[in-house]
């Protein structure tokens, strides 16, 4: 148990400065090259983080402004959706 607990503080740590990379916002996509439908995906995924984020710097956002329109804002909706349980291919039976 004492091995686990250092290299779980280090992914705590680690994941949210990982993600951080790719926040929406940042000045990486322009109009000549927006973000695209995986980008949505992908920043809808790390919406809590790029919120979070967002509240320290004052240019990130949590949406893309730059973006290809209803194609990244198709694949950001769905990942908000599924990514905080919305979307369930299976249930539980609950027989009591």
């Amino acid at each position: 148990m004492k091995k686990k607990l250092p290299l779980l503080f280090i992914v705590s740590l680690g994941v949210p400065l990982i993600l951080s990379g790719c926040i929406p916002g940042d000045g990486t996509y322009t109009q000549s090259d927006p973000a695209g439908f995986f980008w949505g995906v992908w920043h809808g995924w790390i919406a809590p983080i790029s919120l979070i984020a967002g509240i320290f710097k004052e240019n990130i956002r949590v949406y893309e402004t730059m973006n290809t329109g209803w194609f990244y804002d198709f694949g950001f909706y769905i990942a908000i959706i599924s990514g905080f349980g919305g979307i369930s291919l299976f249930r539980k039976d609950s027989k009591k």
